[in-house]
């Protein structure tokens, strides 16, 4: 956690060194590609069936690509590979559910002044299980969360929310959450279990 926070600080406190570019990675007013990296955090939860679980900090980072798609509008597709780490916690219980992620965004640009930009998104996010997953429990220790009977590895969401770009720094808040059951064990009470993962996150960055 120490070293998330700390790469953080690195990059809000490099934020002076971009403002000398005098424009940013993509323009409103005309058809562009642009490519960015992203770094951030996690705030995620697991809900559903017989889930009693907290929220888990964990660390978002990766690449993004975006283009522009219309003439007149400004609408952009952008997409990228991330990894992003998932799960719930609460007291000695814990899961952790380690991803690479896909995203496919449509985003609507909106110039607020002649340096700032929003960009509020929605699109679908596709996410499989990597190395990492692990289920710790106070009483079993920690096993493997992809394992049988545990979680599945293919999982699908929707991501929403709002980036804001001044000059080539680029900021963003938002929600993904899950619409594909990960769950891969069957409950005595009901023929089966349903499990969704969601998250809160914050991304720092840089346009191109």
């Amino acid at each position: 956690m120490k070293k998330i926070l700390l790469s953080l600080f690195t990059v809000l406190f490099a934020a002076p060194s971009f403002a000398q570019y005098s424009s940013g990675g993509f323009s409103l007013s005309e058809s562009s590609l642009y490519y960015g990296i992203r770094l951030g955090m996690n705030f995620a939860t697991l809900t559903g069936d017989d889930v009693d679980l907290g929220t888990k900090v964990g660390l978002n980072f990766g690449g993004t690509v975006g283009l522009r798609v219309s003439e007149t509008t400004p609408i952009f597709l952008e997409s990228g590979l991330y990894f992003t780490g998932c799960g719930a916690k609460k007291d000695k219980n814990s899961v952790s559910l380690n991803y690479l992620e896909l995203p496919l965004l449509i985003k609507y640009g909106v110039q607020v002044t002649d340096e700032i930009a929003l960009l509020p998104f929605i699109g679908p996010t596709f996410r499989y299980g990597i190395f990492g997953g692990k289920w710790k429990t106070s009483g079993e220790g920690k096993v493997d969360s992809f394992g049988d009977n545990k979680f599945k590895r293919a999982d699908m969401g929707i991501k929403l929310g709002c980036g804001a770009e001044y000059n080539k720094l680029y900021l963003e808040l938002g929600y993904q959450f899950g619409i594909a059951n990960i769950a891969d064990w069957e409950l005595t009470n009901h023929d089966d279990a349903s499990v969704h993962n969601g998250a809160l996150f914050l991304n720092l960055g840089v346009n191109f």
